[in-house]
């Protein structure tokens, strides 16, 4: 068995997605074109562990350029702290936004208004 002996399916199974997926990554530059024997994909490991840190990467909130230049290895220097450094501002500003919303749901969940236009949760707020 050679290095690149993982067909799509196999590659898919044991990254937990879908053969779309992978397709996907291809089509978008996050992956690789894999090698073809006869006409199929094959893959090696290091596939699987480029998914194991798209679906990571993914789950913290990294878009697919991002992911691309997490995976993009030619520099040679890592660039996981300067996407950290550029990411954590969206992910403060999405926290904060989320907290507004859950105070406004708490308001809400004690509202005994008759009607919208009475409920001053739904009063505009006046534009500077």
């Amino acid at each position: 068995m050679n290095d690149s002996s993982l067909t799509i399916g196999k590659v898919a199974q044991r990254a937990g997605i879908n053969t779309s997926a992978i397709r996907f990554y291809e089509r978008n530059g996050v992956l690789p074109e894999p090698e073809r024997v006869g006409g199929q994909r094959r893959y090696d490991e290091e596939t699987v562990r480029h998914l194991e840190v798209i679906d990571i990467a993914k789950r913290a909130g990294f878009n697919l350029d991002e992911i691309k230049l997490l995976l993009d290895d030619s520099s040679g220097e890592p660039k996981l702290r300067e996407l950290a450094d550029r990411k954590l501002p969206e992910v403060d500003a999405l926290i904060a936004r989320a907290q507004a919303m859950r105070e406004w749901l708490l308001k809400a969940q004690q509202c005994r208004c008759s009607s919208l236009e009475l409920c001053e949760l739904f009063a505009r707020a006046e534009v500077a």
